[in-house]
């Protein structure tokens, strides 16, 4: 029996037999046997774990053909683009500052790339960036006589 790789990947990962076979459109049967030939213990009841904000927000992004990302998932009747997790909403923003940087933004994280609506990782700053940024103008002006 050969084992197809996103079940043996879901196995692995914990989940459910029936979860499994209802995501994948397989056959539960087939997926306990290939629990089986895998060596693996039978999934445990209950609710999973869930995943962290930015393994999400990797699951709700494409790229495009000019090297940035757009954001497939939600997005709220005014536009703000983002996901909730653990009952806090983050927005797709926010989570990309944070994969790029490993820290929460101070103050909105904003696109700085001239991709509208951007959410590459990367391609965001945060108060303190701009700030920075400001400065860094501010002395460019002061030593040349003219803004950068």
């Amino acid at each position: 029996m050969k084992i197809r790789a996103d079940v043996a990947e879901l196995l692995r990962a914990g989940l459910p037999d029936r979860t499994i076979a209802r995501e994948l459109h397989v056959d539960a049967k087939n997926v306990a046997a290939a629990r089986e030939r895998l060596g693996l213990p039978k999934a445990k009841p209950g609710r999973k774990p869930a995943a962290a904000a930015e393994d999400l927000f990797w699951r709700r992004v494409q790229p495009t053909d000019d090297g940035h990302m757009e954001w497939t998932g939600y997005r709220d009747k005014s536009g703000v683009i983002g996901l909730r997790h653990g009952g806090t909403f983050y927005t797709a923003y926010r989570l990309a500052f944070r994969i790029a940087t490993g820290r929460d933004p101070e103050g909105y994280a904003l696109p700085t790339c001239e991709h509208e609506h951007c959410v590459k990782p990367g391609h965001h700053a945060d108060r303190l960036d701009r700030e920075r940024e400001q400065r860094v103008d501010a002395l460019y002006g002061a030593i040349f006589g003219q803004s950068a």
